[in-house]
């Protein structure tokens, strides 16, 4: 078994013990995106693959600790002494190290190389759209939220707790994904998953009101 199959298939098992909105599946919907976007890009395609199978090694550390550590921090640090145990060339650890520390919506890294930022795209566009409505739903659910929230003032709620919805991520941080993009194809990509987004969150607001 080739290195990346052998990592592939350590990172599965461990994601099996993880919340369902941040498991395998994601792993593997990001790792499908990534190699679509980096293809039309021109990117490295072995650092995007290590990269996206990579890039929530320690999402699940995270979740159990309600958000109090970074996993794109921490998950850069484990994919690192990961790679170097198997011999990965230092100046390829250093690449993929790089895309696994900047992917997050909420770092203070930004993506700078090509295959960074092929990576960030893939993983925010498995956030919007059809399918980041549903893991906005089920994340909500894992975390006690209620369904909806509409009345309530954004600022003054928080993380983790029953006002934690999937509307509340929409207004801070779903929405914006779009304006974040950072390749080409993948703005592209986001344009028509936002735009059913909207539409979703809209009609959600009416019908719970009663309107439709």
């Amino acid at each position: 078994m080739n290195l990346f199959l052998k990592i592939r298939d350590k990172i599965k098992k461990v994601l099996q013990n993880g919340k369902n909105s941040h498991n395998w599946e994601h792993t593997e919907r990001v790792y499908n995106l990534a190699l679509k976007i980096a293809k039309k890009e021109k990117a490295d395609i072995e650092i995007v693959k290590y990269a996206a199978i990579l890039h929530d090694i320690k999402r699940t550390e995270e979740d159990r600790k309600n958000g109090k550590i970074c996993h794109a921090k921490e998950g850069a640090k484990k994919a690192y002494m990961l790679l170097k145990k198997h011999g990965l060339s230092r100046e390829k650890i250093k690449k993929i190290v790089h895309c696994i520390e900047t992917h997050r919506f909420r770092g203070n890294k930004k993506p700078e190389t090509k295959e960074a930022k092929v990576l960030f795209d893939a993983d925010k566009l498995d956030s919007i759209g059809a399918v980041g409505i549903g893991r906005a739903f089920l994340f909500a659910g894992e975390v006690g939220a209620k369904l909806h929230n509409k009345g309530i003032e954004i600022k003054k709620t928080k993380p983790y707790t029953e006002e934690d919805t999937a509307y509340r991520e929409y207004v801070v941080k779903l929405r914006k994904i779009k304006n974040k993009m950072q390749t080409k194809t993948g703005k592209k990509m986001a344009i028509k998953r936002h735009k059913f987004m909207v539409e979703f969150f809209k009609r959600l607001n009416k019908e719970v009101k009663g309107i439709v």
